[in-house]
């Protein structure tokens, strides 16, 4: 929904996903899929999310599955909010009231991500009795990924005379976006789980990275000069992002299953449903009006000095 005065959605920027109501939010997606350079812009995010993990960098397996992507988003606006915000410290307990998982699951996994040093803690000045989660840049790095690549897109788009998506290369910026994007998502309710397609993916482990793997390819065949796709392979997917070839299998038949995919025998995806590739794009359209409000509230919040993060 543009404001008066101002130019096609190429030209200018998306309406914040905070200034709208729910049919404004639909409109201002609907326009967004409209232009011409979204499928293009798109198709490069698909290819970005699904590259190959660094040799030895186990963040698939750490982060790319929904509960324990949420745990990191969640430690990450903790941390922030009790820094820059006033909020409650940034503890274990603060964590487990806010995630889904099991207190035993959510002790269990942020003891993993400090014996891997994703994150560290430290003393509380108020009270040294609490132990306080602060994220490393992997940690910010990895849970950012998507939002980074989206305003990647949406830069692509839009075409700004500044570019935002590389300013979230530094970590306090792309940890502070993290850190809007919660806050949201605790006042508003997340926009995932009114897309079922893509929610069956992301709860499943490397799934969305697999989804966006095959929707790459289904770009390549559609349209034109947007990069080379992965293999589809279930063996070669398996390679890519590090788990078994029955566990892609299933996930890809599963799919088949539901009329989302047609396969080529039973190894390789070789179309996908179009009410499908519509909902992924209409997911993807509103992600990026959510980060371009993300950003707004980025770039205009008062900037904290720089900490050292964890490594």
């Amino acid at each position: 929904m543009g404001r008066p005065g101002e130019k096609p959605v190429r030209e200018a920027r998306v309406a914040r996903a905070a200034d709208l109501d729910a049919r404004g939010l639909e409109e201002a997606s609907a326009r967004l899929r409209a232009s011409a350079a979204f499928r293009p812009a798109l198709a490069r995010y698909c290819l970005a999310m699904s590259d190959v993990p660094p040799e030895g960098w186990p963040l698939y397996k750490m982060f790319d599955q929904l509960s324990r992507y949420l745990i990191c988003y969640m430690l990450i606006y903790n941390y922030y909010e009790w820094r820059d915000h006033g909020g409650p410290p940034p503890t274990l307990s603060a964590l487990q009231k806010l995630v889904p998982s099991s207190p035993r699951q959510t002790a269990g996994f942020v003891a993993s991500l400090k014996v891997g040093r994703f994150i560290a803690t430290e003393d509380d000045p108020a009270d040294r009795r609490n132990k306080l989660l602060r994220p490393g840049p992997a940690v910010i790095g990895e849970i950012g990924r998507s939002p980074r690549l989206f305003l990647r897109a949406l830069d692509e788009i839009e075409s700004p005379a500044e570019l935002r998506a590389p300013q979230l290369a530094a970590p306090e910026m792309l940890g502070r976006m993290v850190h809007f994007s919660a806050a949201d998502v605790l006042a508003n309710g997340t926009l995932l789980h009114g897309f079922p397609t893509v929610l069956h993916f992301a709860q499943r482990d490397c799934g969305y990275p697999l989804l966006t793997a095959i929707m790459a390819d289904h770009y390549a065949r559609t349209l034109p000069a947007v990069g080379a796709p992965p293999s589809l392979t279930r063996r070669a997917l398996a390679q890519r992002f590090q788990v078994s070839a029955a566990h892609v299998g299933n996930l890809i038949g599963e799919a088949a299953a539901n009329g989302w995919f047609v396969l080529a025998g039973a190894d390789r995806v070789a179309a996908v449903a179009p009410d499908f590739a519509a909902e992924f794009e209409r997911w993807c359209s509103l992600q990026m009006i959510h980060v371009a409000g993300l950003w707004d509230s980025v770039d205009s919040a008062h900037v904290a000095p720089d900490l050292a993060l964890a490594t």
